[in-house]
C-alpha cells in the first residue's frame, strides 16, 4: 500500500515554513454539558500537529462533530474543543466560526508560524457530506496542503476527507499512516499464517467481511451471536440463543466456501449457557450439540474452545480481531473474551504474534481484559476499520495514493 506521508511533503513542497496545512482530524469526541469527557481522540491528533507545528507551517483544523444535517445547531459547535486541546498542546488554538469564508480566512491569516486554529464543524454545511466540488475548492482555497489524518473518516467521501484531497497537495498524517501500516501488516502483506477473530451477534452484518477474511486467512475463529447462526447451521441444537435462523444457507455458504479456499473455520466446541442475561448468573458448560431446552440461551464460548483457538493463534503469526466471542459486558459472560484477549497479549508481547483489533466492540472488549496497550495496534475507526477488513476501498485512503 502506497500512499504520500508527510515524509514526501518536503519534495513537493520544500519547505513548510510558512505554509498552511489544512488537517482534517477526527474530534467527534464523547461530551456532557459542553465539556470533553474523553480526549483520547484530541491526544491522536498531537503528533501530526505537533510536527507541522515545529516545520513553521500554520495549521487549520478541520473536523466533524455529531450529524448536524447541514444546519448550524449551536450545542454541535467544536468550541469546546478548545480548551482542552490548547491543555494538550500548551499552546494557544484560536476558534473560527466558520470552516471557510471570511472566519476561517481571517483567522488563518492572522496566525503566527506554528501556530494553530480550530474552525467550524464541516458539518454545518450539507454540501460536506454530499462532497460537493464547490464546496471542497473553498475548503482547499485555505491553504497550501492538506493532511488526513481521521482514518475514522476516511470511508466517507464528504469535502473534507476526500474532495480537497484531489485538490491541493495531500498527504496522509502521522496517526493515519500508523493505521494503514498496521492494516497493511495484518492483511495486505501479511506474516502467514495469519489468523481471523469474529464475534459480534449477527452474520448479516458482517457478510461482505466474512466472504472477504476466508479467501484471505489461513484460520477463522467465529464467536459471539455469529457463532450460534453457524452452528445452527450445522443443526446443532442451540436451545433459545440468539441467531439468524434465516441465515443459515448463507452460513453453509461460507463453510463451503472457507473450505475450498483451505480457511479453517473454528466454531464453538463448548459452550456457557444460562437462561438470563445477567451478572453472576447461575451458568453451566456444556459441549455443543448437547440437548439445551427452550430457555437455554448459548452467552459465550466454553474453556475448551478457547483452548483451540488459542493453539491456533500460537501455530500463527498475524492475528486480526473484531468482534468478542459472547456477551463480555455482563460477567461471567466475559470470560472467554478476557482469556483469548490476554493469550493474545502474552504472545504479542512476546514478539511472537502482531495483533491488530478494531471496530466498536472489540475497543471495548480489548479495554475490558485490560490488554488494548499489549496489542501491536488497536483501532478506533469503527465503520472504516470494517469496510477496510471487508475489501472495500476507502475514498479518504484513495485519494492519498501516491
Amino acid at each position: 500500500m502506497t500512499f504520500r506521508t508527510l515524509d514526501d511533503a518536503p519534495n513537493d513542497l520544500g519547505s513548510l515554513a510558512g505554509k498552511t496545512a489544512l488537517v482534517r482530524v477526527d474530534f467527534n469526541v464523547p461530551m456532557e454539558g459542553g465539556n470533553v469527557t474523553d480526549d483520547t481522540r484530541l491526544r491522536v491528533a498531537l503528533p501530526t500537529i505537533q510536527r507541522l507545528r515545529d516545520a513553521g507551517a500554520k495549521v487549520a483544523l478541520l473536523a466533524h462533530f455529531d450529524r448536524p444535517k447541514g444546519q448550524r445547531v449551536p450545542s454541535m459547535s467544536l468550541k469546546p474543543v478548545v480548551q482542552p486541546l490548547e491543555e494538550l498542546l500548551g499552546a494557544p488554538v484560536r476558534f473560527a466560526d466558520d470552516c471557510i469564508g471570511g472566519p476561517a480566512v481571517e483567522a488563518i491569516r492572522d496566525l503566527d508560524a506554528g501556530g494553530v486554529v480550530l474552525l467550524e464543524n464541516v458539518r454545518f454545511h450539507a454540501a460536506e457530506e454530499a462532497n460537493d466540488p464547490v464546496f471542497a475548492q473553498k475548503l482547499a482555497d485555505l491553504g497550501d496542503l492538506y493532511v488526513n489524518d481521521a482514518f475514522s473518516a476516511a470511508h466517507r467521501a464528504h469535502a473534507s476527507t476526500e474532495g480537497i484531497a484531489h485538490r491541493i497537495p495531500a498527504y496522509a498524517g502521522e496517526s493515519m499512516r500508523r493505521e494503514l501500516d498496521a492494516l497493511d501488516a495484518a492483511l495486505g502483506n501479511p506474516q502467514k499464517p495469519v489468523i481471523g477473530i469474529v464475534g459480534g451477534s449477527k452474520v448479516s452484518t458482517k457478510l461482505d467481511l466474512l466472504k472477504n477474511l476466508v479467501g484471505k486467512l489461513d484460520a477463522l475463529a467465529i464467536g459471539g451471536g455469529m457463532a450460534n447462526t453457524f452452528l445452527y447451521a450445522q443443526g446443532v441444537d442451540i436451545g433459545g440463543s440468539l441467531a439468524e435462523k434465516d441465515m443459515a444457507d448463507t452460513a453453509r455458504e461460507i463453510l463451503a466456501e472457507a473450505e475450498a479456499k483451505g480457511c479453517d473455520i473454528l466454531l464453538p466446541v463448548d459452550v456457557v449457557v444460562a437462561t438470563e442475561v445477567k451478572p453472576g448468573a447461575d451458568a453451566r458448560t456444556v459441549k455443543t450439540g448437547a440437548a439445551l431446552s427452550a430457555d437455554d440461551k448459548i452467552l459465550d464460548a466454553g474453556p475448551e474452545t478457547v483452548a483451540r483457538l488459542n493453539a491456533a493463534v500460537d501455530a500463527s503469526k498475524t492475528l486480526i480481531w473484531n468482534g468478542p466471542l459472547g456477551v463480555f459486558e455482563v460477567p461471567p459472560f466475559d470470560a472467554a473474551t478476557v482469556a483469548a484477549a490476554q493469550h493474545v497479549a502474552e504472545r504479542t508481547k512476546a514478539g511472537a504474534l502482531i495483533a491488530v483489533a478494531g471496530g466498536g466492540d472489540t475497543v471495548a472488549a480489548v479495554g475490558h481484559a485490560g490488554v488494548a496497550a499489549d496489542l501491536t495496534f488497536v483501532s478506533t475507526a469503527g465503520g472504516a476499520f470494517l469496510e477496510w477488513m471487508e475489501g472495500k476501498p476507502l475514498p479518504g485512503v484513495e485519494a492519498l495514493r501516491a
